[in-house]
């Protein structure tokens, strides 16, 4: 369903995103995400196994899949978009072979630990699969509308400062996600020791995993400060994308703690299923930036951009810290009761 709408809506969505037809931004743009709507299928179906091995508590086969696809990617990148002179469609067509590769690896090795596919359904465990799906799918939207929104107002600005804040974009995601692997190794911890009833490791496991985020997230806001010039070199030599892509060297290495904050919260939450207040929370958090991107971002240029980011990560945060200290709920649990 995703593949099909990508691709009959790829027009449509150039212009909710705001590239004119006249762009030069709009043909390539189109043409990528035309052929990246073929990889639809695989990412699903790689991101539920992924879930799978979590409550196996298996973080190294996904490990491995992600690492083999991704290493794939890079070769066929380097092959179809230079000599080949494939350029952005290039691109696309690495990117979806390396994730139906990866898929592939997943299901391979899930079909070793479960049946995969059964005429057998449970009707009530169906029923609970989907809630808590249809929370974390809430939740998704409401991290990716101020991403969208930040998006389409960058690309408004034109070429260059759209160029630029890719770029910076990128970089931002790409190091903010080395947090995940701190969600992902709470949330399997977590959930363990909160199934079992022991509420003091339970706690302890919540500390460390909080302790260890903070001090990542600053690491990595030092190591950023200092090399991120550097970093977007790799990217491009053109002066002009290199200034706007360095303009926004405050707002990727500021952001660090909060983001490693904000990402192992996530992991807490999925490890006591927590996940009404994962959603809720974060579809208030990306409403508000959205707001304030909308009303900011149009006067203040990227500027106001970075800053509806910087304020959605940070309020997702405070929600964090917010739910520790609440009544009610499976945290009343873990602080209240002893092993």
């Amino acid at each position: 369903m995703e593949m099909a709408a990508l691709i009959i809506g790829s027009g449509t969505l150039m212009d909710i995103v705001g590239i004119p037809v006249d762009s030069p931004m709009r043909a390539p743009a189109e043409q990528f995400l035309t052929l990246r709507a073929y990889g639809a299928p695989p990412v699903v179906v790689a991101l539920a196994a992924q879930g799978a091995f979590r409550g196996f508590m298996d973080t190294k086969t996904p490990l491995y899949a992600v690492v083999a696809g991704n290493l794939v990617n890079a070769i066929l990148d380097a092959i179809f978009i230079f000599p080949l002179g494939l350029g952005v469609s290039g691109a696309a067509l690495a990117t979806v072979t390396s994730e139906y590769l990866a898929a592939i690896i997943l299901l391979w090795k899930l079909n070793n630990e479960l049946v995969l596919f059964s005429w057998n359904v449970i009707g009530g465990d169906i029923i609970r699969y989907l809630k808590s799906g249809a929370l974390l799918i809430a939740r998704t939207i409401a991290v990716i509308l101020p991403l969208w929104l930040s998006t389409s107002l960058a690309a408004r600005q034109g070429p260059v400062p759209m160029a630029g804040y890719e770029i910076s974009l990128q970089v931002w995601l790409t190091i903010s996600l080395l947090n995940d692997a701190l969600a992902l190794a709470g949330q399997a911890l977590l959930a363990s020791e909160y199934a079992k009833g022991n509420y003091k490791q339970a706690r302890l496991v919540l500390y460390r995993v909080l302790q260890i985020g903070g001090v990542t997230g600053l690491a990595l806001a030092a190591t950023l400060f200092l090399g991120f010039g550097y970093l977007t070199l790799l990217f491009t030599d053109d002066p002009a994308v290199l200034d706007v892509a360095q303009s926004g060297v405050w707002f990727v290495t500021i952001t660090q703690p909060i983001n490693a904050i904000a990402f192992v919260f996530d992991g807490l939450y999925y490890g006591v299923s927590d996940f009404g207040y994962a959603a809720y929370s974060t579809l208030f958090a990306g409403v508000v930036a959205s707001a304030f991107l909308l009303v900011v971002a149009p006067n203040f240029g990227l500027g106001g951009v970075w800053a509806g980011l910087t304020l959605f990560m940070g309020l997702r945060a405070v929600a964090g810290f917010w739910r520790l200290g609440s009544k009610g709920g499976p945290w009343e649990i873990v602080w209240s009761k002893t092993d």
